[in-house]
């Protein structure tokens, strides 16, 4: 009896050290210097953030194309395709994410802050209501069964995104804000 606890006091010691020395290694290899991204210099993080915008957009447009074609859009109906396409596209966030304005920001009082939160979501509010718009215009010159086609894959668009009826970006975001209502 005793040789059996030694051995299990003796294995719960080693998975203690070894657990702890796996806590360790996972801390340096958090470190700030450590990380990959902390040793880019601006250029290069501007460039794999253009490599990967470029991406991007061109998964967008696959699957912009392939909605087309399971749609089966008609020459009549190929200006209002063109005009929701353009309505769904991502916006740029230059304006809704002050990055460089972060200390201006931080010196503002809690009701001035929350005031421009207010200002940021009405901003949203309108560029929504001009997709909804252009969704609408789009959504009345389909065809029962292209109706039908659309919303399975709208459906499924925010489902897949957990987007129950909108929310934030429900039509532009997805996984890393880059999904849009042509995903499939």
């Amino acid at each position: 009896m005793n040789t059996t606890y030694r051995k299990t006091l003796l294995t719960a010691i080693a998975a203690l050290s070894l657990g702890g020395a796996m806590i360790a290694a996972q801390a340096q290899s958090q470190a700030p210097g450590a990380h990959p991204k902390a040793q880019l210099s601006k250029e290069e993080r501007q460039a794999r953030h253009a490599e990967f915008s470029a991406k991007r957009e061109q998964m967008r447009a696959q699957r912009v194309a392939k909605l087309h074609d399971e749609l089966k859009i008609t020459p009549a109906q190929e200006n209002a395709w063109n005009t929701f396409v353009a309505s769904m596209k991502p916006a740029h966030r230059a304006g809704d994410r002050q990055h460089g304005d972060r200390a201006a920001v931080a010196g503002l009082s809690a009701p001035e802050r929350a005031q421009k939160m207010i200002e940021r979501q009405k901003q949203r509010t309108v560029f929504m209501e001009q997709r909804l718009a252009a969704l609408n215009s789009f959504y009345s010159v389909l065809s029962p069964d292209q109706k039908k086609v659309f919303d399975e894959k709208a459906a499924r668009m925010q489902h897949r995104f957990g987007r129950q009826g909108g929310g934030h970006g429900g039509w532009q975001h997805g996984g890393q804000r880059g999904g849009d209502t042509a995903r499939g």
